[in-house]
């Protein structure tokens, strides 16, 4: 889809300015180019899917780095691009990719789940602490992620649910991750 400079210009500074319209319209127009490419790339729909969200993600956050003397797919796609090398990196890299041993000893190794009472406490303390930390999020982030984390949704049932399309549900649950990281990460 070929739309004018002048008309993605202008969308890309209101989503420098938090317009959300902006995000869904710069998703819209662009997700398939990314997630078409990605699924070139990795054969896989549920990875390139993940990558995608994760490249539009980035380039969102960095929307002010953008040169616009460059075509913004192009752009959007070299972030998916490096995203997708990164992960190809680290999996060829991770030490479980290279053992293969899974001798009784490895498997006696295994950690046991079960939390203790003390453990439970603690979690117990960190999910109220965790609550007040999403509290502080905008009414719409509160939703998705109470709709994904507590009520365990899946993105089409919460794409159903709030009335919005998949793609910028799964944008605004990243979205929503990344603001919460940050609200914690201010508060410790």
């Amino acid at each position: 889809m070929e739309i004018e400079k002048s008309t993605l210009n202008t969308q890309i500074i209101k989503a420098v300015s938090g317009k959300q319209s902006a995000f869904k319209f710069l998703l819209d127009t662009y997700w398939n180019q990314v997630f078409g490419f990605l699924l070139n790339r990795v054969n896989n729909e549920y990875e390139a899917e993940e990558i995608a969200i994760e490249a539009f993600s980035k380039a969102f956050d960095n929307l002010t780095q953008y040169n616009n003397k460059y075509a913004f797919n192009t752009w959007l796609i070299t972030i998916a691009k490096n995203i997708q090398i990164d992960r190809y990196r680290k999996k060829k890299n991770a030490p479980l990719s290279r053992t293969t041993d899974t001798s009784e000893a490895l498997l006696k190794k295994i950690e046991d789940g079960a939390l203790s009472a003390e453990d439970q406490l603690i979690k117990e303390q960190n999910l109220a602490e965790l609550l007040r930390y999403i509290k502080m999020l905008k009414p719409h982030y509160q939703e998705v992620i109470n709709l994904f984390y507590f009520q365990e949704c899946s993105y089409k049932e919460i794409s159903h649910s709030i009335g919005e399309p998949l793609n910028n549900v799964k944008v605004r649950l990243l979205r929503a991750r990344k603001l919460l990281a940050e609200i914690i990460t201010r508060n410790n």
